[in-house]
């Protein structure tokens, strides 16, 4: 079950990956990221911060992979809570954004997340 729940989480964290990279191929939808703070397509500093989340989100998915043991777990323990950091760091900021279209699409998203991430992992122990 820690397994599935594990490879749902990094689902999630795909499709996130799969919404940054429409926002770095310049969609317009600016209003659902970074704050809401901006209408249309992101501007190139808000692409690059697009991009790094992709590396964030590569990370935290792998991280709890390998703390339910998904391939003999191959990564430190350590890594999955800072996954669940991570999560529980958006999550917040989802909740607290301005944006209410961000607010909307989001944080139910990251809350979902973070309750799979902290599931995992206190369940793997």
């Amino acid at each position: 079950m820690t397994v599935l729940l594990a490879q749902l989480y990094a689902l999630m964290c795909l499709a996130t990956v799969a919404f940054q990279l429409l926002l770095i191929a310049g969609l317009p939808l600016g209003e659902y990221t970074q704050g809401g703070q901006r209408k249309g397509a992101l501007p190139p500093s808000g692409r690059v911060l697009a991009a790094l989340s992709i590396l964030l989100l590569a990370f935290m998915a792998l991280s709890i992979l390998s703390a339910a043991g998904f391939a003999g777990g191959f990564w430190p323990r350590w890594t999955g809570w800072g996954a669940v950091g991570l999560s529980a760091m958006t999550c917040t900021l989802n909740w607290i954004t301005r944006s209410r279209k961000e607010r909307r699409l989001w944080a139910p998203i990251t809350t979902v997340m973070l309750a799979l991430a902290a599931y995992v992992m206190i369940m793997a122990a």
